[in-house]
């Protein structure tokens, strides 16, 4: 494999617009995937990109601003980040919409505004619509001898996110497809994704069309550096043999997250997890390999967490992202019996994973409860909650499902009649449940979805953190460079996306919070490489 000015560790979103930067600014370029698969979780996602004062927004008669943007930011955070991720929000900020220019001139990926409000829209400097962008559909034809070779996703990418938006897939999958068949015959006569799928073999075409190299297979067991402790190379495995890759101007890190390492996953999310939604190749080899060189690892107790379904995938048991716990008919309850938050927050994983002062989880283990008119509102979920027989319980009576899922009895019991006292009275006097913009726009017209619980059979099931990726990794300034425990810069090393100690963590900002940020960073480590290491 030789020498090369750049080494990009991982196929994903942030990784490949490392990548293209880095190759359309006049350097050699090299991307290592560990797994046969190319695209990483991005590959797998939905590809909701939140960017804010992008080009799209402004050609629509948007109105945004860099401004705005960091006004929202600060506005939201969790308490006291601002105080150490300032820097790094106005750094994202900044690049950000440049970034998805540069995409946009420099691959075939073609952009569209998704209709949908930041989560936190009522905030100062929140926005209805503008900053939520997804692309078209494209053929994995594209990527020539790499169209097999590009990771395939649990959800159906045969469909737009805007179109997943719009026609409601989950409660009306059947109605959806009659709606659409004719583009989705088109589809899949041509080999097309939208979503994840064209996220990714957009940015494939676009680094191959830059000159980037590939290789798959091909696992970095340890950073190679020199006397003055500057990263020179990576020391690869690939078929059983061991070899060395000079990097002249940089190894970038954008491996993915550590969710699939038992001991990793143990260590910083202690407690029940239900599901996991990423590659099964997320397994902290970015975050060892920096920690072996003195990188200081942070927030490693982040991760994108939202619930998921069961399903299978690669012949294994795996997690799809859904958003079946905000039905009419239930609610979400925790260990003690009792509702902690409305069920229709974006950032209901983030509340699931609350942490004491110990670190210890506060909440789980959880649960959904409703009756039995839950079951009747998604085919879907009756399909996908087949795969993991049990996790559905039934019970006649309250006090029995609360029996049957380890719950205190009247807790329950309490809850549920509180609950239905809202319902009757048309408000949700504990969580606003509906009542903000984003819960309003994700009830399809039934902005409380107040609706009791009251008739039985009763059901319940585990509702505990499911990740998607993990969010902590090697500490970086807001150039991508990777620190030291002593803020220290480790020459020639970079982090991006789910390798990074992310500057948002778990609480997401706006639907795309991590695709966004993940390529801007990749962008930014890049630019870094191009302007000051020479």
């Amino acid at each position: 494999m030789g020498t090369y000015d750049v080494v990009v560790l991982g196929s994903g979103s942030a990784g490949c617009a490392a990548a293209l930067r880095a190759a359309k600014g006049g350097l050699s370029v090299l991307v290592v995937e560990k797994s046969a698969w190319l695209g990483g979780t991005s590959a797998m996602s939905g590809s909701g990109v939140w960017i804010p004062a992008n080009h799209i927004a402004a050609a629509s008669g948007v109105s945004d601003s860099r401004e705005e943007a960091i006004a929202y930011l600060r506005a939201v955070a969790p308490d006291g980040w601002s105080e150490t991720e300032a820097p790094r929000w106005q750094a994202f900020i900044d690049a950000a919409p440049d970034m998805l220019r540069f995409l946009a001139d420099n691959t075939p990926l073609d952009f569209r505004l998704i209709n949908e409000p930041d989560p936190f829209s009522e905030a100062p400097g929140g926005k209805a619509l503008g900053r939520m962008v997804s692309p078209r559909p494209l053929s994995r034809r594209l990527l020539g001898r790499y169209a097999a070779r590009l990771r395939r996703s649990t959800l159906p990418h045969l469909f737009t996110y805007q179109e997943i938006v719009d026609l409601d897939i989950y409660h009306h999958p059947i109605r959806a497809g009659l709606k659409l068949w004719p583009k989705l015959i088109g589809r899949w006569l041509t080999n097309a994704g939208a979503q994840g799928t064209a996220l990714m073999t957009g940015l494939i075409r676009g680094c191959l069309d830059a000159g980037v190299t590939f290789e798959l297979d091909t696992r970095a067991v340890r950073l190679v550096t020199d006397s003055d402790a500057r990263i020179i190379g990576v020391d690869v495995e690939q078929a059983g043999m061991r070899r060395v890759i000079d990097a002249t101007r940089g190894v970038v890190i954008a491996s993915g997250g550590f969710e699939w390492d038992p001991a990793m996953r143990a260590q910083h999310f202690p407690g029940p997890i239900d599901r996991l939604g990423s590659p099964r190749s997320n397994e902290g080899d970015g975050q060892r390999l920096a920690a072996a060189v003195g990188a200081q690892l942070d927030r490693m107790d982040q991760a994108n967490i939202y619930p998921c379904l069961p399903t299978r995938y690669q012949g294994q048991p795996h997690g799809l992202p859904m958003t079946f716990q905000a039905e009419p008919h239930s609610i979400v309850v925790n260990r003690f019996g009792e509702r902690f938050v409305s069920e229709n927050d974006f950032n209901i994983g983030e509340a699931i994973d609350a942490r004491g002062s110990d670190g210890a989880p506060l909440h789980l283990p959880c649960f959904l409860v409703g009756d039995h008119r839950f079951l009747s509102t998604s085919l879907p979920f009756r399909w996908y909650a087949s795969y993991e027989p049990g996790w559905v319980k039934k019970a006649d009576t309250v006090a029995g499902l609360a029996t049957e899922l380890g719950l205190p009895v009247g807790a329950l019991e309490a809850s549920i009649a509180r609950w239905n006292r809202f319902c009757a009275e048309g408000h949700d006097l504990d969580f606003r449940r509906g009542e903000t913009g984003w819960e309003a726009y994700k009830a399809h017209g039934d902005p409380a979805h107040l609706k009791p619980i009251d008739k039985p059979p009763y059901i319940g099931m585990t509702l505990n953190r499911s990740i998607l990726g993990t969010k902590g990794g090697a500490r970086t300034n807001d150039k991508a460079q990777v620190l030291r425990p002593d803020g220290s810069v480790v020459a020639g090393l970079y982090a991006a996306g789910l390798a990074m100690a992310n500057p948002f963590g778990t609480r997401a900002v706006g639907a795309g919070t991590t695709i966004g940020p993940n390529m801007t960073w990749g962008y930014i480590a890049a630019e870094t490489m191009l302007r000051q290491n020479r």
